[in-house]
């Protein structure tokens, strides 16, 4: 009590008394000798470091693990993971399910006990209001994940908003889709890629760049970028012309169709399409403007009565129930969204805040101190609320790996995020029994921007490719059991790895000298974005030294906190960024399917309709040996063109408590929180 003692004589004034009082009381509350383990472990509540502050919590706006960690507690979905197994979905939201014969259709079957945690009812219109909100075509919606839904049928071609195609290719309308798919309706995607000056203008040849060519002299005075973000009135007409042409026709409004109609020459047709159907087309999009087209897309998803969801596919899917158990498809609240705001409302809705959020998984939120904690506790109107054994989890937002884990051997968390490489040789001297490293179905990778020079070359990027040390970075830095990555698909199941990539400083030269770029021309620097963490720092300084060593690159770190570092993702302000990606289910497809055009994870500028040709070939053919040749022709059409260079294959490296039950390895480390408990060893330490 000697802090006591000390404080007390410099209470002179009644101000400083009270401040005396506080700070006794704060001493005495300090009497308590327990560890907060042993604190925690009485109250029930499980510990665990969650890495970072989480970006939010509603389920169709993250992406991150941390995230995950966060929402697979408070929300659930048709299925669940099981604790001890992996590939085994067990009932969650959904009593029961079946298919068809080939997997296109499924029909689930809700719990009729399953309920917010507010009471209502979770029934399988929640679901549909979920699905179409999470498939929004609005451009200011700011998903990056919707393309998780894109295996029901029609979802893409809502989604991306493919109004034209959703309107028009139907038998009600005299014209064939073969032909009307010649209208420029998804904008010309070579505009969308910079100002387009003279040098590049003899390069176009599509429909909507003719415009573009008549107009030059008038593009000069005002960039392509300025023109699509100038009010639609304020353009010229030539302006106006390049505007539509570069957006096409399904991104138009109400006034761009209006003048269209009054100027039909404002607009680059096919031959094909005569006056009468051109004026037909734009008189029904003007008439649709404002609709959203969810009814008329016949997305594949409908609720049979409150219990009973069918959900059509646009391909065989037999591991549709696997897919379910990812937070993309978790259902979210309608009643309470809408009592806080539209059904597309996104980061300002308040509806994820304390004493707002309404989830339906075994857990509910308690509270949430920004960059201190977020405790959520038991939710007892869960449907299957008896199996679940712990009363709360605190989750620790500790972005310092070597803060952490000071703090499991000073009985402050019961799990780690992970262990970071430098310590693992403590970590086994000292935590043995409490070292866990086991396989993870993850890729750690960088993205490359393709639209930047000298990033948007092939060979330039090969080289990149070629002068890293993959084994140095994980025998010498991570020394985690982590592999050299060849491909960007780790080996699982029946699929074998691409061994495309290996460290060849000569090849990555002279893929260089064949790029055109040479360090000795004044190469400008490059930067390479990561992560504000310890761990980050190091593994990019290899790269640095690795790239200027072998290469002659000099390339500048630069380190963000977590929402900075994924927001300069998502917006593409980056040269080269460090990233990984964890397998959302056990199919190569996780991998793949995030680099398609205009996926939300995608952010690299990359798309190629071959490798999209080739995974729509993947998704309808039935045979599974030949459906794993066709992935593996996608992956290394992938790895030619390299916009993304994988690095290594994770495992997972984390400490846990021993009073941890029921926390088994699983390939893609979804601890299911719902079997989870805690059951203290008499001595209470490791």
């Amino acid at each position: 009590m000697r802090l006591i003692h000390q404080l007390s004589s410099f209470c002179f004034s009644q101000t400083s008394a009270r401040a005396c009082l506080l700070s006794l009381a704060l001493a005495l509350t300090s009497c308590d000798s327990r560890s907060d383990i042993e604190r925690a472990n009485e109250e029930n509540i499980l510990i665990i470091g969650n890495s970072n502050e989480p970006k939010g919590l509603d389920p169709h706006l993250v992406s991150g693990v941390l995230e995950s960690n966060i929402i697979r507690a408070l929300f659930e979905g048709l299925c669940i993971d099981a604790p001890d197994k992996d590939n085994v979905a067990l009932p969650g939201a959904a009593a029961s399910w079946k298919s068809n014969d080939d997997s296109t259709f499924w029909t689930f079957n809700l719990q009729p006990e399953g309920r917010w945690s507010d009471g209502t009812r979770v029934t399988a219109r929640d679901f549909v209001f979920s699905y179409r909100r999470m498939l929004s075509p609005d451009p200011n919606w700011p998903s990056e994940y919707s393309e998780m839904l894109y295996f029901i049928e029609n979802a893409e071609k809502y989604s991306s908003n493919r109004r034209g195609e959703i309107l028009f290719n139907n038998a009600a309308f005299p014209i064939s889709w073969e032909i009307l798919k010649k209208i420029n309706f998804s904008g010309d995607n070579e505009l969308k890629l910079g100002d387009w000056e003279g040098q590049n203008i003899k390069e176009l040849s599509s429909e909507a760049s003719k415009a573009l060519k008549q107009h030059l002299p008038d593009l000069s005075k005002l960039s392509l970028e300025a023109i699509t973000q100038t009010p639609f009135k304020e353009l010229s007409k030539a302006q106006k012309r390049i505007s539509i042409a570069s957006r096409g026709l399904d991104s138009l409004g109400k006034k761009e169709l209006e003048y269209l109609l009054k100027n039909p020459k404002a607009f680059v047709w096919p031959e094909e399409i005569e006056d009468s159907v051109r004026k037909r087309i734009l008189e029904r999009m003007l008439a649709e403007a404002d609709t959203d087209l969810w009814e008329l897309a016949h997305v594949g998803v409908h609720a049979a009565d409150d219990y009973t969801l069918e959900i059509q596919l646009r391909g065989p899917v037999p591991f549709l129930p696997e897919i379910t158990k990812h937070y993309t498809w978790y259902p979210v609240p309608r009643h309470i969204i809408l009592k806080h705001g539209e059904m597309n409302t996104a980061f300002s809705s308040p509806w994820t805040k304390v004493g707002n959020l309404v989830s339906n998984g075994p857990f509910k939120l308690k509270s949430w101190r920004t960059n201190h904690y977020l405790e959520v506790e038991k939710n007892e109107t869960y449907w299957d609320s008896d199996i679940v054994s712990l009363s709360g989890i605190r989750y620790l937002p500790v972005n310092n790996y070597y803060t952490e884990s000071r703090m499991f051997a000073d009985e402050q968390v019961h799990v780690t995020y992970t262990v970071p490489s430098e310590l693992i040789p403590w970590a086994k001297e000292k935590h043995t029994k409490s070292l866990r490293q086991e396989p993870y179905v993850g890729t750690r990778f960088f993205r490359i921007n393709t639209n930047k020079k000298p990033l948007n070359n092939p060979d330039f990027r090969r080289a990149l490719a070629l002068a890293i040390d993959r084994s140095a970075i994980c025998d010498d830095i991570l020394q985690g059991g982590q592999t050299p990555a060849t491909g960007i698909v780790p080996e699982f199941g029946n699929y074998i790895a691409a061994g495309r990539l290996n460290f060849n400083p000569e090849k990555a030269k002279k893929a260089l000298a064949k790029s055109g770029y040479k360090t000795s021309n004044g190469l400008a620097e490059i930067t390479l974005l990561t992560t504000d963490s310890d761990s980050g720092r190091r593994e990019a300084e290899a790269l640095q030294a690795m790239w200027s060593q072998n290469l002659g690159i000099k390339v500048e770190i630069v380190q963000r906190e977590w929402a900075t570092y994924l927001e300069k993702q998502y917006t593409s302000d980056y040269d080269i960024c460090v990233a990984g990606w964890i397998g959302d289910y056990l199919d190569p497809t996780t991998f793949l399917e995030m680099w398609l055009k205009d996926g939300g994870n995608n952010n690299t500028g990359w798309f190629s309709d071959e490798f999209q040709t080739l995974l729509r070939k993947a998704e309808n053919t039935a045979n599974p040996d030949q459906r794993i040749t066709i992935l593996s022709k996608a992956e290394n059409l992938l790895l030619d063109d390299l916009p993304v260079i994988p690095m290594y294959w994770y495992t997972t490296n984390y400490l846990i408590r021993p009073e941890v039950k029921n926390w088994n390895p699983l390939l893609l480390n979804n601890h299911p929180f719902k079997f989870v408990s805690l059951e203290p060893a008499s001595s209470g330490k490791n």
